[in-house]
Order: structure tokens, then C-alpha cells, then sequence
């Protein structure tokens, strides 16, 4: 195996023409890609085995009128079944976090349903902390148009 990690930028798009089948939820959208990585807010670390992205983590880095710094949430950590158990999540959350730190983000935050338990383990391994009361996420769908 000849993993590698790297923070993809604009320009970096050829990058994500092989990706194994199981990383991402869906298939790679071409004007979408090119948006995300055109946005210097949003950031994605892949994971590189011969050529091939097997593991990812995106976030996007915001700002708030009542925070002094900014603050990375963490979106999504995805890793091909192939490649599970390497510590490749570990891997792409810990680049996606230093880019974050690089960026003078005060905190990065994530959300994973509890009994997501690769999901608490890698948040917990990764110096995650759980808060000391329960969160509840609200989702509002905003397109009722097919997919």
C-alpha cells in the first residue's frame, strides 16, 4: 500500500476521477466538485492508494459575528470497506483538523449518531470529546425535488 494524504485545492480535480465506489454516498457531481474546491472555505483531505482516493474527510471553516475565530465543522469521513481498520479515517480527519488549526479555527465540531460506532471510535481516538448533555439536530428539507 502506498498511501498517501493531501489537502485537495483548486486545481486538484483530476484527483478525484478515481475514487474507489464505496467513499463517497454517491457519485462524484463534475460542477459540484469544481464549486466545492473553487471555495477557499471548504476543505477535503483525501487518502491515495496507488492512484486511487479510498478515504476522505470535508469540512468547511465559517465565521460568526459573536466568535472571535473561526470554526471548522467536519461534514463527512468516509472510507472505502476495502481500506477500513488502516487508520486511513484517522489519517484525512487529522489532516482536515490541521488544516483547520492552520487556519487559526479556535475549535472543530461533528456530528455522529450514536450508534455510529466506527464514527464515536474514530471521533474518540482522534481527541474528540463528547459534551456533558445530549444534542439534538434538526434537519429541514429545503429541495423536495428528486435527486
Amino acid at each position: 500500500m502506498t498511501l498517501t494524504t493531501k489537502i485537495l485545492a483548486q486545481g486538484d480535480e483530476a484527483v478525484l476521477e478515481r475514487v474507489a465506489d464505496d467513499v463517497f454516498d454517491d457519485p462524484i457531481d463534475l460542477p459540484a466538485m469544481a464549486e466545492f474546491l473553487a471555495d477557499p472555505r471548504h476543505h477535503i483531505a483525501v487518502a491515495i492508494d496507488d492512484g486511487l482516493v479510498v478515504g476522505f474527510a470535508s469540512g468547511v471553516h465559517y465565521v460568526h459575528p459573536d466568535k472571535k475565530r473561526p470554526e471548522l465543522f467536519v461534514n463527512e469521513v468516509g472510507v472505502a470497506d476495502s481500506h477500513q481498520g488502516r487508520g486511513i479515517g484517522k489519517a484525512v480527519l487529522g489532516a482536515l483538523l490541521e488544516q483547520g488549526r492552520a487556519l487559526g479555527c479556535a475549535v472543530a465540531w461533528v456530528l455522529t449518531d450514536r450508534d455510529n460506532v466506527p464514527a464515536m471510535r474514530l471521533y474518540t481516538s482522534t481527541g474528540g470529546t463528547e459534551p456533558g448533555h445530549d444534542h439534538v439536530m434538526f434537519s429541514f428539507e429545503l429541495d423536495t425535488r428528486p435527486r
